[in-house]
C-alpha cells in the first residue's frame, strides 16, 4: 500500500480536533495483545512509541482517522516480546476516551502504529510500523489482538519526463548527528526546458508547511488544473523545486540550529548546489527565488533574511510569527504562561474568521504532549516540538531545552531570550544597516488579516518596524486582506506569475 503526505496531514489536523486527556482513562477495552511478525523483526528499533486508532468508520484506514486512540511509549519491548496494554499500565495516554460513549453492539475497527523512526518525528512516515485493520464488538470486556506487520514505505516521486529527483548524502548533517543524512528534493522543469538546453531558467525553491515533504509534487502534478497550465506553454517558464523539510523533531524549518544541526548551510552548500548542477541554473543570473505558505511561508521570508545575498526574492504567505513577542497572542519575552493570558482566561491558539475562538494552547499542547514518546511536546513532530527544537538551545540531555513547561505552560525566560536570533523582526531591527540594501527589491509577503492561527499580529507588527526603516526605507511589500484566513489565497500560479514579472523587469 502506498503511504502519502496526505494520511500524515489528517492525522494530524484529527489530533487536533478531538478533546485530550494528558492523563488515563478508563480503557474502552479489556486488553489489547500486540505482537510484532517475524517478516518485521528484524526492521523493529526498541524504544519507540505505540498507538492504537480506534474508529467506527470504515471508509479510511483507522491510522488517518481515528475517534480514539492510545499512546504509550514501549521503553523495554523487546521485538520477541507479547506487549500487553490493560487497565495495570498507567503510562499510558488517550485522545477521545472522555468522550467515548460506546453502545451494546457498536462496531468499531482498529489499527496500530508503531512510531520508531528517530530521523523524522512523524506517524505516517517511512521506516514506520503498522498493522492490519481489524474489528471488534467494543466494550470494556473486549480484548484486542494486534500484529505489526507492515512498514511504511519510502516515498515515490511520479515518474514523469519533467520531474528530477535529487537525493544526496549530507556529509554536514551526517557528521552532526554520527549517522546517515540525506536532503531531498524534487524538481518540476518547465515546459520549454528541453528545447532550450543552453538556458538558464529562472528557479523558485518552494517550502513546504509544516512538517511538508518532496513528494507535494505528485499532488501538484496529479493537479489537472495545474497541470494543464504547466505545460500549455503560457505558464511562466521557471523551474520549480519542491523542498522536504524532514527533522528527528519536526520540521526542520531549513535553518541551522543546536538541535537538528545545519540544515542552512546543507540547504545552501549540498543540496542548491547539486540541484542547480543538475537543470544548470548560472548563479550569477541573479534569479534564484524561494515562496511558501505558513510554515513554509516563515521558511522563505527567513532564508531571505539569513542568505540576503544567496537568495534573489521571496514570496512568504501567512507566515509563522515573525516577531515572538507576538508569537500568536504570546509575548514569550515577558508573558508567564502560554497558557493562560495576561487577564487570566485560557490563551486561544486557533479562531475562525469571524473571531471565535476554536482551540486554546492548552489544549494544542496537550495534543502533542499525547504524540510524543517522551510524553510531552519535546519529540512530538508537531508544531510546538518543531519550534521548540528549530529556536532553542541544546539541554544537557542532549534534546531539546523546553521553552515553556508541558503540564503548566509556564515559560522558561531564560530559554525564550535565546529564540531572539531567529525572530525575525529583532534580526532587522538589529542589522537593518547591514540587511536592509541588501534586501531592497527581495520581499513580497501576504496575510489574511483573520489569520486562524493569529499569526496576522507578528506581521503587522513587522510592517510597522519596515515602514519607519531608514537608510535605506524598506520597499518591501506587504500587503492584508480583510476577513480572510491562514493561507487563503496562497496559488501556485499566482506565485510563479509574479517570479516571471520580477525577472522581465530587471
Amino acid at each position: 500500500m502506498k503511504i502519502n503526505l496526505s494520511l500524515n496531514i489528517l492525522f494530524g489536523f484529527l489530533l487536533l480536533a478531538f478533546t485530550f486527556s494528558a492523563t488515563a482513562q478508563e480503557l474502552p477495552f479489556s486488553k489489547a495483545s500486540i505482537t510484532v511478525s517475524p517478516a518485521m523483526k528484524q526492521s523493529f528499533v526498541k524504544g519507540g512509541r505505540l498507538f492504537i486508532h480506534i474508529t467506527k468508520l470504515n471508509d479510511k484506514e483507522p491510522r488517518a482517522h481515528s475517534e480514539i486512540t492510545i499512546g504509550i511509549t514501549t521503553n523495554n519491548w523487546e521485538a520477541t516480546d507479547k506487549l500487553v496494554i490493560d487497565k495495570r499500565h498507567k503510562n499510558y495516554q488517550s485522545i477521545g476516551l472522555n468522550k467515548w460513549k460506546g453502545n451494546a453492539g457498536d462496531k468499531y475497527y482498529y489499527q496500530a502504529v508503531y512510531k520508531q523512526n528517530i530521523d523524522d518525528a512523524q506517524e505516517n512516515i517511512p521506516g514506520n510500523l503498522y498493522s492490519d485493520i481489524d474489528s471488534v464488538i467494543l466494550s470494556p470486556g473486549s480484548n484486542l489482538s494486534i500484529s505489526i506487520n507492515k512498514i511504511i514505505p519510502p516515498f515515490e516521486i511520479i515518474d514523469h519526463k519533467f520531474v528530477k529527483t535529487v537525493i544526496v548524502k549530507s556529509e554536514l548533517l551526517t557528521a552532526f548527528f554520527g549517522r546517515t543524512r540525506k536532503l531531498k528534493a524534487a524538481i518540476l522543469l518547465p515546459a520549454s526546458y528541453y528545447d532550450h538546453p543552453e538556458r538558464s531558467f529562472p528557479i523558485c525553491y518552494r517550502a513546504p508547511g509544516l512538517n511538508g515533504r518532496y513528494d507535494a509534487i505528485n499532488g501538484q502534478l496529479k493537479n489537472k488544473a495545474f497541470a494543464d497550465w504547466w505545460f500549455s506553454g503560457i505558464a511562466p517558464q521557471v523551474i520549480y523545486v519542491f523542498l522536504d523539510s524532514q527533522g528527528p523533531y519536526g520540521d526542520t524549518y531549513q535553518v541551522d540550529s543546536e538541535n537538528n544541526g545545519p540544515c542552512g548551510k546543507a540547504l545552501t552548500e549540498e543540496l542548491i548546489p547539486e540541484i542547480e548542477k543538475q537543470v544548470h541554473y548560472r548563479s550569477d543570473s541573479k534569479m534564484r527565488f524561494l515562496a511558501g505558505r505558513s510554515t513554509g511561508g516563515w521558511v522563505a521570508l527567513g532564508l531571505q533574511i539569513f542568505y540576503p545575498d544567496f537568495f534573489d526574492g521571496t514570496w512568504s504567505y501567512s507566515p509563522d510569527p515573525v516577531d515572538f513577542e507576538h508569537y500568536g497572542l504570546i509575548n514569550i519575552y515577558k508573558d508567564s504562561s502560554i497558557f493562560y493570558n495576561r487577564f487570566g482566561y485560557l490563551q486561544p491558539g486557533k479562531r475562525t474568521i469571524y473571531g471565535e475562538p476554536t482551540y486554546s494552547m492548552k489544549e494544542w499542547i496537550e495534543a502533542e504532549n499525547f504524540a510524543g514518546r517522551t510524553n510531552n511536546y519535546l519529540i512530538s513532530g508537531g508544531q510546538f516540538g518543531a519550534y521548540n527544537a528549530v529556536f532553542g538551545p541544546k539541554g544537557n540531555d542532549g534534546l531539546p531545552s523546553l521553552m515553556f513547561d508541558p503540564y503548566t505552560g509556564l515559560i522558561d525566560h531564560a530559554i525564550a531570550k535565546q529564540w531572539e536570533k531567529y525572530d525575525l523582526k529583532k534580526v532587522l531591527e538589529k542589522n537593518w544597516s547591514i540587511l536592509g540594501p541588501k534586501l531592497q527589491g527581495k520581499i513580497w509577503i501576504w496575510t489574511g488579516d483573520m489569520d486562524g492561527l493569529y499569526s496576522n499580529v507578528a506581521t503587522r507588527f513587522l510592517k510597522t518596524f519596515l515602514d519607519k526603516t531608514e537608510n535605506p526605507r524598506s520597499d518591501a511589500k506587504i500587503s492584508f486582506t480583510p476577513m480572510a484566513g491562514h493561507t487563503a489565497e496562497w496559488s501556485d500560479q499566482a506565485v510563479l506569475k509574479m517570479i516571471a514579472e520580477k525577472v522581465a523587469n530587471k
